[in-house]
């Protein structure tokens, strides 16, 4: 469902930046066109390159869709409404995102195509040169004294826009966009798949099924990290501003039975968290219609120059606030 929303938001996004209507015709106003995409290579011939890796070239795909379905195991919507809740929910996200890189390259020598080999080499390159940054902005969570994402959220809850991590890391929080947008392979990071240059990339001999994996893999790529950023910065599922008890947010009210409040406040919280994990998107989906494609040099250049050097003062920051909040205590 959250790969044909976000289908929907990136083709109606750009065709309003380029002045035209975007899928009408399928559907009431186009909104079934992303599930004919996907039903459509389900009648394709499954070919495999002859004298490509079989192995390789199958499970490939695989590789780069499953560490972003592992990292939404661990996001929350609500309090309750969450898939896992280990209480290192924070680092098993980390770390599903850093068995990304390896999939790419198998992809591309699978393939027996030096397109495909050279795209899926860039696409670890890309990935790994924003690791530790990607990993040092989530260092608000130390304020929370919890690993687990739900107890991160929980620990945002009391002050309404006031609690939020966001006023205590701002610059983690306008850091850690940028990681994610050079991961998720798209302008002005789209290298391992630059058209005019290597075709598709390391899904350039992908038929079928196999070719509509690689096509959702990148579609669920800029929200789940967008949506893991709402719980270390800005306060996940909870309001900027406190509804009223009675609403049952915080705890069951008092004028309203236990299941009515419950229900109110799980429907206000996905509501909440829905909209903070979709609003980057707007950017994400601007930048890669309005920016041109860098030089190969660029996204690792600009790894080194902005995000790693903030690396190492973020969690710095963090730990300097959590030293003033005990002993102010």
């Amino acid at each position: 469902m959250g790969v044909l929303v976000i289908a929907r938001l990136e083709r109606k996004i750009s065709a309003g930046i380029q002045q035209r209507i975007g899928p009408g015709y399928a559907g009431p106003l186009g909104i079934i066109q992303a599930s004919a995409d996907g039903v459509k290579p389900l009648s394709k011939e499954d070919i495999i390159p002859s004298k490509g890796d079989p192995w390789l070239f199958n499970i490939g795909p695989a590789m780069v869709i499953t560490p972003v379905l592992m990292g939404y195991s661990v996001i929350p919507s609500g309090h309750s409404i969450v898939l896992a809740d280990p209480g290192t929910g924070v680092i098993y996200r980390i770390a599903a995102s850093s068995i990304a890189p390896p999939g790419p390259p198998m992809t591309g020598y699978g393939s027996n195509n030096k397109y495909s080999s050279l795209g899926g080499l860039r696409a670890a390159a890309q990935s790994t040169s924003y690791e530790i940054p990607s990993a040092s902005c989530v260092s608000p969570i130390s304020l929370s004294s919890s690993l687990s994402t739900v107890d991160t959220v929980e620990a945002q809850s009391t002050y309404g826009l006031w609690g939020w991590n966001l006023r205590r890391q701002p610059i983690g929080f306008v850091a850690f966009p940028i990681p994610p947008l050079a991961e998720c392979e798209r302008l002005p990071f789209d290298l391992p798949e630059a058209e005019e240059e290597l075709a598709a990339g390391h899904q350039t001999e992908y038929p079928g099924i196999k070719s509509g994996l690689s096509y959702v893999a990148p579609h669920p790529n800029p929200s789940a990290p967008s949506s893991f950023a709402t719980v270390p910065h800005p306060g996940g599922w909870n309001p900027p501003i406190l509804p009223p008890p009675d609403l049952g947010f915080g705890h069951i009210g008092s004028e309203m039975t236990d299941g009515t409040a419950e229900v109110i406040g799980t429907a206000v919280g996905m509501t909440v968290a829905s909209a903070k994990a979709h609003s980057p998107l707007f950017v994400t989906i601007t930048a890669r219609r309005t920016s041109p494609r860098v030089r190969m040099d660029q996204p690792p250049d600009l790894g080194r120059k902005f995000p790693l050097p903030i690396a190492p003062g973020n969690p710095s920051s963090t730990a300097s606030l959590q030293l003033i909040n005990l002993s102010s205590t």
